[in-house]
């Protein structure tokens, strides 16, 4: 896949998950219909809380040299950051921001910048691409859980 086909993906994610989110109404947000699984507005504040993270190391790689890309633990951030208290259209916006200002920055990036490098703690050297590919795949591998909640609260 090309840069500019998955720049496209990139930008459709926000889209997507807003269009799953609204299947069911505010107030089914919180429930949790798949029993020891988080609720569409953990899923959607574990994702905005990812998306700035994912943002940052792609903005690293591209202005640093091999710079150290730390990881972080999606059940830590959500039992410590308030997802009961937080605005489901709020983390929405934050998503689609972040992914529109990192697309309009990447589409202003050399192809060979594609491949600089970064080294995650975790999954040891990563390309700009492949960052840019795991960010994209994070909201649709998000996507068929929350389309399994919003299956399971419709049924009822």
């Amino acid at each position: 896949m090309t840069p500019d086909e998955l720049l496209q993906q990139y930008e459709r994610g926000p889209e997507l998950l807003r269009n799953a989110v609204l299947r069911v109404s505010a107030d089914q947000w919180q429930k949790h219909p798949i029993p020891g699984k988080w609720s569409i507005q953990q899923v959607v504040c574990h994702l905005a809380d990812f998306e700035p993270i994912f943002a940052d190391r792609m903005k690293r790689v591209l202005v640093e040299d091999n710079p150290t890309l730390f990881g972080g633990d999606p059940d830590l951030f959500a039992s410590g950051l308030a997802y009961e208290h937080r605005s489901v259209p709020d983390e929405l916006q934050l998503i689609a921001l972040v992914r529109s200002q990192v697309a309009r920055i990447l589409r202003q990036t050399e192809i060979e910048d594609f491949q600089r490098t970064g080294v995650h703690t975790e999954a040891g050297p990563l390309t700009l691409e492949t960052l840019l590919e795991r960010s994209t795949r994070h909201i649709q591998h998000h996507l068929t859980f929350i389309e399994e909640k919003v299956a399971a609260l419709l049924r009822g």
